[in-house]
């Protein structure tokens, strides 16, 4: 799934790992969500939406992911 993890963090100057921290996880966890190899739970999304201001529809660009899904349904 698609995020602006790393775009909001590198705005906000944190490293993986102060993010990590912030949001009680490993860093490995923060690198994976940044690789788009992994999907953040809804608590982890809204931990990391409050540390950057933003909405968790904004952090996780539910609208642009969801076009994307419905995309692919469309042409099973």
């Amino acid at each position: 799934m698609k995020t602006r993890v790393k775009e909001l963090r590198i705005k906000a100057q944190l490293t993986q790992q102060q993010l990590a921290d912030l949001v009680h996880v490993s860093s490995r966890t923060i690198i994976s969500i940044e690789k788009e190899q992994y999907s953040p739970s809804l608590m982890l999304a809204y931990r990391m939406a409050e540390v950057f201001g933003v909405s968790v529809e904004e952090l996780c660009c539910l609208k642009e992911n969801k076009e994307l899904e419905d995309r692919q349904y469309e042409d099973l």
